[in-house]
């Protein structure tokens, strides 16, 4: 039986398996970003219920985030290595135990510890999703419509889970917490159908040890000491001596992958100008709008007095209009190519966060903040995708894991430092007592910073654009079919 694993899918219309399985997969991404929006809004009732304080809700939030940025360049690796439907199937069913446990547990440390397996999880599946299908799909355009479907999920399910939290959290905030586990279930058995088997990596020398273990520690001290950073000071001995290992551990880590017959990340990849791009833009991307987020769901609910079914509606414009743009995505990008996408999308960005600075105390929706969601729901459509278009073009089928991981790691480094920023620069203009206004005024150098980021990410992308690019991925999709051809036409002669 041919597996689409191993040889890829062919031009034109797509079987009902390729489509079972990139529904698979889009479900596994899903389920991620669901997961991550809905948590936040069920955070006061979780504290009132278990009786929390406020620092121990925060981790319920970071103990995700540090086991997903912390393991990611391991998970992407390891699907290289062991088998990419292997590695995905199990972290799958890893997260459905994992939110089945968040909703029973009757303890804080409990549920952050379930929270950390949840990270754990998928920092595995979202690089094996990745991979399986950029080694499923041919570059070019066949490939760009699937990570544009795919991406798509994952910005669907981050507005669908701001809605379902605030009408979930009306029941229980536990309910939050249950709703992945049967989706996950249900992903999973239709997986085990569905996804073919994959071969594991051939002829690699050895598992690079050393490297996964330096790694895995930078990675996980990076997170923690920028999560920490905001409550235990910029400036204090704690935060800089935390950096300083970090740095140190990350020297030594590159030090180890230059020697290391089989590297957890050949430093080579990143020699190319086009994937630093997409490595760096991806920080700036997901940094910026996760600092604009919070600080709106800030904004929205402690000073204008909205529900969190209010504000997550407020929120929906942005991704609905992601949702509706996913058919089409792949075919602008075909044609543009992703260094113009890229540059728009953060255009866009930036005049959709400027805009919000106009906001006041008593904003009318339809002229003030829904310019905003729409030009951030633009923004999204066009980045997103071609950001995991441009990261995984170009890249041998054996790398592709190590390339998704390397990407999710931005993604998630990006958000994690960014927001530390964003919230320290918030904290640093506030003052005790302050009035609406006062509380308004200390957001608006946030909204700077954010609109900064992203402006910075749009300045990272003008290199791209005078590439010159003469139908590259339609070009790469036609050599892969022609060597394809030609092989048949020689065993054909053979036989």
């Amino acid at each position: 039986m041919t597996s689409p694993l191993t040889h890829p899918a062919p031009q034109g219309r797509w079987t009902p398996r390729l489509w079972g399985t990139l529904l698979v997969l889009c479900a596994a991404m899903f389920l991620d970003a669901l997961d991550v929006s809905m948590v936040g809004v069920a955070l006061p009732s979780i504290g009132s219920e278990l009786d929390l304080s406020t620092s121990t809700l925060q981790w319920i939030v970071s103990g995700y985030i540090l086991g997903y940025g912390g393991l990611l360049l391991l998970g992407g690796r390891t699907a290289d290595l062991l088998g990419r439907r292997q590695v995905f199937l199990v972290a799958l069913g890893v997260f459905a135990l994992a939110s089945l446990l968040g909703g029973l547990v009757d303890s804080g440390p409990l549920l952050i510890a379930s929270r950390f397996i949840k990270g754990l999880s998928a920092a595995f599946t979202a690089p094996a999703g990745l991979s399986i299908i950029t080694t499923t799909f041919a570059e070019g355009p066949l490939r760009n419509r699937a990570l544009s479907i795919y991406t798509t999920c994952a910005a669907t399910g981050f507005s669908m889970g701001l809605v379902l939290s605030g009408l979930l959290t009306e029941a229980s905030w536990r309910l939050t917490m249950l709703l992945p586990a049967p989706i996950a279930v249900v992903a999973l058995f239709a997986g085990l159908k569905l996804i073919p088997r994959s071969e594991r990596e051939k002829d690699h020398r050895g598992y690079d040890i050393p490297g996964a273990i330096l790694g895995t520690a930078s990675m996980l001290l990076l997170v923690f000491t920028v999560v920490q950073a905001p409550e235990a000071g910029w400036g204090s001995a704690r935060t800089l001596l935390s950096f300083l290992a970090v740095a140190v551990l990350l020297t030594v880590f590159v030090g180890v992958e230059r020697r290391s017959p089989s590297p957890l990340i050949r430093l080579g990849v990143l020699r190319s100008g086009s994937q630093i791009r997409a490595q760096l833009g991806a920080m700036a991307f997901f940094g910026s709008y996760v600092g604009f987020q919070f600080l709106v769901t800030l904004y929205m609910q402690s000073l204008l007095g909205w529900s969190a079914l209010h504000t997550a509606l407020a929120f929906l414009p942005a991704g609905a209009l992601v949702a509706l743009s996913s058919t089409k995505v792949g075919a602008i990008v075909d044609r543009f190519g992703t260094p113009r996408l890229i540059a728009t999308g953060f255009a866009l960005m930036v005049v959709g966060y400027a805009l919000f600075l106009r906001v006041d105390l008593d904003p009318v929706y339809a002229a003030v903040i829904l310019p905003t969601m729409l030009l951030i729901g633009a923004a999204c459509a066009l980045v997103f995708p071609s950001l995991n278009i441009q990261a995984t073009n170009g890249v041998d089928d054996h790398e592709q894991g190590m390339v998704s991981g390397l990407l999710n790691t931005s993604v998630q480094v990006g958000g994690a430092i960014f927001l530390a920023v964003v919230t320290a620069v918030v904290t640093a203009n506030s003052s005790e007592g302050s009035s609406p206004q006062d509380v308004l005024d200390s957001y608006r150098p946030g909204l700077m910073v954010v609109t900064g980021i992203a402006f910075v990410g749009l300045l990272i992308t003008l290199p791209g654009l005078r590439t010159r690019r003469p139908q590259e991925s339609v070009v790469v999709a036609q050599s892969v079919r022609k060597a394809a051809e030609s092989e048949s036409e020689r065993v054909a002669v053979r036989d």
